[in-house]
């Protein structure tokens, strides 16, 4: 399985900020899409990844207080970036050793979509159940040896 079969099973709908956007704005944004991260792109181009963990940092650096606070100060500048052609044992195995709990895919520099380590998870117990169903199937049609 690739990553491009869990972009499959994902939104269209892609929230991004840019550097220069408030803290505030994309926190805001954040709580009522239910988001977990937002990409953070300049003229089109990834330059960052903005998570729930950059802005707690934020909040205990400056004491609780983001007014004034850009997006560009406190993103992620080099975050996990992988592609859909990716497989999904490699996503998982990256994710874990970066603690990356978003990624945005990217193919031939085009934002292609974000997963989450939930998705990952999602797919690969699907695949599993999938994987255990037609066993089961194999099994009890399994030929009596005479």
């Amino acid at each position: 399985m690739k990553v491009a079969d869990i972009l499959k099973t994902k939104s269209f709908t892609l929230f991004t900020a840019n550097p220069e956007t408030e803290l505030q704005t994309a926190v805001d944004l954040m709580a009522e899409k239910d988001l977990g991260s937002l990409v953070v792109l300049d003229a089109g181009i990834l330059v960052g990844m903005l998570t729930f963990r950059e802005i707690n940092s934020s909040l205990s650096f400056t004491r609780g207080s983001i007014v004034g606070t850009l997006v560009g100060q406190v993103m992620d500048r080099s975050p996990l970036v992988l592609t859909s052609e990716t497989d999904v044992h490699d996503t998982r195995q990256a994710m874990l050793d970066r603690h990356a709990r978003y990624v945005p895919i990217i193919d031939n520099n085009v934002l292609m979509g974000v997963i989450s380590f939930y998705d990952v998870a999602k797919a690969m117990l699907n695949a599993q159940a999938l994987e255990n169903k037609m066993l089961k199937a194999y099994i009890r049609d399994w030929p009596i040896e005479g």
